[in-house]
């Protein structure tokens, strides 16, 4: 694909050309450029969800995005899975633009959304079956996965005799069976219990090191976002716009004694006062 002869008004690069030349060279795993969704409702109102987002994901990163309800964080994913088309703007992996899904990118949902009458191994297996793969080796890759989430011996349990974070564990092996490039999370640990939700924080973060994957993170929680993240992304309310990119200066081994010093505090701190002039997280 020639990129170069792509221009924007007055014979400049577009930023399409401009982010797929990036992402030939090495530069962002995935670039969003000018990235707007309009919606229609059945009534025939429009309702404008996004608006001018301009974000570079870059490669091994873990993102975090936050912001109000109803701001667009879940609309944003969509489109970067190839869910949703955007009105306007475009979405760029490695410099091809995203026009449906793609095997390098995986989706994790709120809810893991397993098959009952199918066990962990099989459930893990659908992606494999789908795309038709050779079994042999998507059976080895998942036994593999099973083992680094910590379901190994859990093969042929069926998801009634799962808890709700293993269930989600089998969700992101599923995820991760087609080595994907990025894996894409919308509020996977929403409906957990506080416990348990900590500690999937703390198994994320050991399967991002262990598994070298792009992470992007959709969350309400202000301290989830900052103990999983890199960088957090802040949302606005709708139409959402980008507010602020966020780096996250903490140390990369992280345990859950971290959100009690005075630097995690510092970073929630400057998230909540974001929040307070921003109309709230929701």
């Amino acid at each position: 694909m020639e990129t170069s002869s792509a221009q924007a008004p007055g014979g400049r690069p577009s930023a399409e050309a401009d982010a797929a030349s990036a992402g030939a060279a090495g530069g962002p795993l995935i670039a969003i450029r000018g990235l707007s969704k309009v919606y229609t409702t059945a009534g025939g109102d429009e309702v404008l969800a996004l608006e001018g987002i301009d974000l570079d994901i870059r490669p091994g990163e873990f993102l975090t995005v936050a912001g109000p309800s109803g701001c667009g964080k879940s609309t944003l994913l969509k489109i970067l899975a190839g869910l949703l088309r955007p009105t306007s703007g475009s979405v760029l992996l490695r410099g091809t633009p995203v026009t449906g899904p793609r095997r390098e990118i995986g989706v994790v949902f709120q809810s893991p959304v397993l098959l009952p009458w199918r066990t962990v191994l099989q459930n893990t297996l659908l992606p494999a079956q789908v795309r038709r793969a050779e079994m042999g080796a998507a059976e080895e890759r998942a036994r593999e996965l099973l083992r680094m989430v910590g379901l190994a011996g859990f093969e042929n349990a069926y998801p009634r005799e799962l808890s709700g974070g293993m269930e989600q564990r089998t969700a992101i092996t599923r995820a991760l069976l087609t080595d994907p490039e990025i894996l894409l999370m919308d509020e996977p640990f929403g409906a957990l219990d506080a416990m348990t939700r900590e500690a999937m924080n703390l198994e994320l973060r050991r399967i991002w090191r262990e598994s070298g994957k792009t992470v992007f993170f959709i969350t309400h929680s202000i301290p989830e976002a900052v103990f999983l993240a890199d960088r957090v992304l802040i949302l606005s309310p709708r139409p959402g716009r980008v507010v602020k990119i966020l780096e996250v200066d903490l140390p990369s081994d992280r345990d859950l004694d971290l959100m009690g010093t005075d630097r995690f505090g510092a970073h929630t701190r400057q998230l909540r006062a974001l929040f307070g002039t921003k109309g709230g997280i929701g």
